[in-house]
């Protein structure tokens, strides 16, 4: 008799696509814990672009097939379908336009991806420094690759930006270990060796070469903050062979000289081309980009008033704020104050260990009250950001298994002391609450999930838009009392108002309101943003610069916090209209973080049922 055909579903559909990613990108594979990924790169050329697409093509063909079976329209299915559908569809719109030959950013690059892949990299046993040397011997490809497409963007008139080239050129200097006598103005700082690599033996050595030695180094240095990793937890529960020194060495030299060899291209062939080229990128650019980060077709001039309105609301709280803790100063003032003198932390070991100390305070009050978590969801990490990127914090989520947990990362630029207003709301949002437990609970129930939903399905807007969400839960449940606490979270809620104001109006060309108190009625350029956001920032001024940068090469992305925000607190507010007094907070924050990442209209509607 015949073989029955085997009747595939749309999660189905999803895991085999994710499968067939990790065999295109590699990168991706070393995030989710796949040991078989760690000794490769992606192919960055238009060749291996084009090969991602023809997967996304195909993966949609088989999903038009699946959701034609009936079993499709279960929730489980259909919720995944969705997702999938959206996230192919947005990353085609971007591919066919030719977007992914011009990814020049402070942030945001295949050579970004590159070198924080290195990072995340286990890195206790022999063969785990096996696999770094064979992955360092593959970054000269690598980034080959990457100069291909932006060499054929050139060509067909796809270019970066300049601000964002001039910024990554000062980063590759850094990384390459040849920092000129200006450093790198947008990125997040060399642990106080500016004008270096950031290594502990200094200047002359590249970033690469100074992971490779790190093969001697003890455990204890990664949760420490120092060597080239900057918190990686570097070093070896093993003694690493003298030839697999060797040879690590001569990989990390040549990855360092690949680095080199890029900046040199990008400095002299790449900035030259775009030079006189606009930052911004327009309407129809920006809508592609928007609908990548916020997984819906966004009515922008809608989302620019938004960002108004935030802005007012926020600028009245600041004030009052701002009077409890400097009378008559206005709060950018207090916060200036509050530098000098608040409460702050000495030293960067002191530092992460103060903010391990807050997540998993955070995890103690909350579990049990708030949410429901499982062991694993409860372990997370603190630890320093290697030198030579952009100057936020940001997480990075647990390996599938958990064998590498969920870990926060503070970019120091050289610093050793740390105002606590400056960190606490960030903490909640890039720790506990906020990025930490959404993502890690979705690896925590991707068995009732799909692999693809609870990995590399994420949509930037959701995941940022939970974790500003997660600040203010930690405002309203009362872990701000302090003024200085609360002024420092008002300035970062002011932070991503801002971001809505300035990304969509410089990019679109809008004009700034009559009500408004800077520059009513003049439109806005990437000078005016920079003032303004200059203007109404406790920041300094590289973090603003390097803020505007990437705001410049990577449009449509810093809108999603604050619109993100906003979904996650409506779906709320209908669930709690249509429960009534039966509404259970600690049921929908576990129920709602357990259904996976969705575009900002689905996402609405989805949690709204809970």
């Amino acid at each position: 008799m015949p073989e029955t055909s085997r009747i595939v579903l749309p999660r189905q559909v999803a895991d085999d696509y994710v499968d067939a990613l990790i065999e295109l990108d590699p990168i991706t594979g070393t995030y989710l814990g796949v040991r078989e990924s760690a000794g490769r790169l992606p192919d960055f050329s238009p060749a291996g672009q084009e090969a991602l697409a023809t997967l996304a093509r195909r993966t949609l063909e088989r999903l038009d097939e699946a959701e034609r079976h009936p079993g499709a329209q279960e929730e489980a299915e259909r919720r995944c379908a969705r997702l999938l559908r959206e996230r192919l569809t947005a990353q085609l719109l971007v591919h066919d336009a030719g977007e992914n030959l011009c990814t020049v950013s402070n942030l945001r690059s295949p050579a970004h991806s590159v070198r924080i892949s290195f990072t995340v990299m286990p890195t206790a046993t022999v063969a785990d420094w096996a696999a770094v040397a064979a992955r360092l011997s593959a970054v000269p490809a690598a980034l080959d690759g990457y100069r291909e497409s932006l060499a054929l963007g050139l060509e067909r008139g796809m270019r970066g930006g300049p601000r964002a080239t001039g910024t990554f050129v000062e980063q590759l200097t850094e990384w390459a270990g040849e920092a000129g006598p200006q450093g790198d103005s947008g990125s997040a700082g060399t642990d106080g060796s500016a004008g270096t690599d950031g290594s502990a033996e200094g200047a002359g050595r590249g970033w690469f070469a100074a992971f490779a030695s790190e093969a001697d180094a003890p455990d204890e240095v990664g949760a420490s903050g120092g060597g080239a990793s900057g918190g990686t937890g570097g070093g070896t529960d093993e003694v690493v062979p003298e030839e697999l020194r060797r040879e690590l060495a001569a990989a990390g030299a040549a990855a360092d000289r690949a680095v080199a060899a890029l900046r040199d291209w990008m400095r002299d062939v790449y900035a030259p081309a775009v030079a006189g080229a606009p930052d911004t990128v327009g309407r129809e650019r920006y809508r592609r980009w928007s609908r990548f980060f916020n997984g819906t077709d966004l009515d922008l001039d809608l989302a620019y008033a938004y960002g108004w309105s935030e802005y007012h609301r926020l600028l009245g709280e600041m004030r009052h704020e701002a009077e409890r803790i400097l009378p008559g100063a206005d709060p950018w003032q207090a916060l200036a104050h509050l530098d000098e003198h608040g409460a702050h932390i000495e030293g960067v070991a002191e530092v992460r260990e103060w903010l391990q100390r807050l997540m998993d305070e955070a995890i103690e009050a909350l579990d049990g009250t708030h949410f429901e978590l499982a062991e694993r969801v409860r372990r997370v990490e603190s630890r320093i950001a290697p030198p030579g990127g952009a100057a936020a914090p940001y997480y990075t989520g647990p390996s599938e298994d958990f064998s590498r947990p969920g870990r926060t990362w503070l970019p120091v630029d050289g610093q050793s002391r740390f105002p606590v207003y400056d960190l606490v709301s960030t903490w909640y949002h890039e720790g506990v609450p906020g990025h930490h437990l959404q993502l890690a609970q979705w690896a925590h129930v991707a068995d009732r999930l799909s692999r693809y939903q609870a990995t590399v399905g994420k949509i930037s807007a959701n995941t940022e838009g939970w974790a500003l969400y997660a600040e203010r839960l930690m405002d309203e449940l009362g872990f701000l009392k302090d003024p200085e606490r609360r002024l420092g979270y008002l300035d970062a809620q002011m932070m991503r108002a801002c971001r809505v104001i300035v990304d969509i109006g410089m990019h679109l060309g809008l004009e700034i309101p009559a009500d408004s108190p800077f520059r009513p009625g003049e439109r806005w350029t990437p000078e005016l943003a920079q003032e303004f956001f200059q203007r109404h920032s406790s920041r300094p001024p590289a973090f603003v610069e390097s803020e505007m940068t990437r705001y410049l090469s990577m449009p449509g992305q810093a809108i999603g916090y604050k619109l993100g925000e906003r979904a996650w607190l409506l779906g709320r507010a209908n669930a709690r209209a249509a429960h009534g007094d039966a509404f259970d907070a600690k049921a929908w924050h576990m129920a709602a973080l357990s259904q996976g990442p969705l575009g900002l209209d689905d996402l609405v509607e989805e949690i709204s049922k809970l």
